[in-house]
């Protein structure tokens, strides 16, 4: 799925320095640790998965851990939005960033949008861990807070164009505003939640969580009636003032 970048789009992405930045980020921790395969210092075979691992467990959320009152398990929803579990999961997820992140981090703006990221990736990955409260599995991914920042977008940008590849129509690229692409992907995210089966895997319902908190978010911040009216300018001196 990629994005129209002509015009203001392309300008909008010139002008994301933080959308730049989390997928920098993401790619740096990625390749510098274990799932990479590249560092030497992990080892190979065996020590490497064991180190795989380890480093998920050590940075990941485990949701039978995180409700346990440990401080060092309340942190994991914030760090695990950094760690990816192979290329695939890497270079998905930052191609949804690269994509929706800098048009949506130009409305927010820079600070704003980087809240808006972690807060609701920290509350997606929570909302799934508190429905698989059993789980000893590792979670991690930026899945959750992309997901929100593909809700708001969807608010925020309903008539954009998003050019989509459809595998069923022979991945031919078809051109659609985001009111379909991202409601059909939303539904995809729902049914595929329902059929997941418990344990390891791909936390659909982390997409799901972060989608509605996005839309949520945008709805509330940025709907007409949510917006503060200026007030209205002082009259030159000497006019009459109601």
């Amino acid at each position: 799925m990629i994005g129209d970048w002509s015009g203001p789009v392309g300008s909008a992405f010139r002008r994301a320095p933080v959308t730049h930045a989390l997928i920098a980020l993401c790619c740096v921790i990625f390749l510098t640790g274990p799932a990479a395969g590249l560092n030497p210092a992990y080892g190979s075979g065996d020590g490497l998965l064991a180190a795989q691992r380890a480093y998920f467990r050590r940075w990941g959320v485990i949701p039978v851990d995180l409700f346990e009152g440990s401080p060092e398990a309340a942190l994991t929803p914030a760090t695990a939005l950094f760690i990816h579990g192979s290329w695939v999961h890497l270079l998905g997820n930052t191609l949804f960033l690269f994509v929706f992140g800098a048009m949506t981090e130009e409305r927010m703006g820079r600070v704003q949008f980087t809240l808006f990221y972690v807060g609701c990736g920290y509350l997606a990955l929570l909302g799934y861990a508190a429905a698989n409260a059993e789980s000893p599995s590792s979670l991690v991914g930026a899945s959750g807070a992309i997901s929100a920042v593909l809700g708001a977008f969807l608010y925020l940008f309903p008539g954009a164009r998003v050019t989509s590849l459809l595998p069923f129509l022979f991945f031919l690229p078809l051109r659609f505003p985001a009111w379909i692409v991202l409601p059909f992907w939303a539904a995809l995210q729902w049914v595929a939640a329902g059929r997941a089966p418990q344990g390891p895997g791909v936390a659909y319902l982390a997409h799901l969580v972060g989608f509605g908190l996005g839309f949520g978010y945008a709805w509330a911040r940025f709907r007409p009636a949510a917006r503060v009216k200026a007030a209205p300018a002082p009259a030159p001196e000497g006019e009459n003032q109601p």
